[in-house]
């Protein structure tokens, strides 16, 4: 399940996305525009900044920007950074240790099939397209 923090990484990188091209948003900009508070942002910003889709910048003037453009993040990318692994089960984490009962796990192809169903929807899904709303 994809908690409160992966559902408005997403909708503050799209905000980022329509409203950065000038350069840095300031944090209590976004917060307005999406109805999330300020404090929670902090958070949020904090881990988007680690891991390396935003940058920030404090102070008279500050706020966030993006570090490349909308249409080279991927949703699945934003997602896996707030929340971990897509993977539906423990033994398709990527690293995870060789599962005992793979070779005869009756459900192992059906969790590969829909790890690969949710990875090719998610990557699949650019920023841009957020940003644009063209999602079907």
């Amino acid at each position: 399940m994809i908690t409160t923090r992966g559902r408005y990484a997403l909708r503050v990188m799209a905000d980022l996305a329509q409203n950065g091209t000038d350069g840095l948003v300031p944090l209590k900009d976004i917060a307005a525009r999406q109805g999330i508070s300020k404090k929670y942002l902090e958070i949020l910003m904090k881990d988007l900044v680690a891991g390396g889709l935003v940058r920030g910048a404090s102070g008279k003037g500050g706020g966030y920007q993006l570090l490349r453009k909308p249409e080279e993040y991927t949703a699945g990318e934003i997602i896996e950074i707030m929340e971990g692994s897509l993977a539906p089960v423990a033994c398709l984490i990527k690293g995870a240790p060789p599962c005992e009962r793979a070779e005869h796990c009756p459900t192992l192809p059906m969790w590969k099939e829909y790890d690969r169903l949710t990875r090719d929807f998610f990557y699949g899904k650019k920023l841009s397209d957020l940003k644009e709303g063209d999602i079907a």
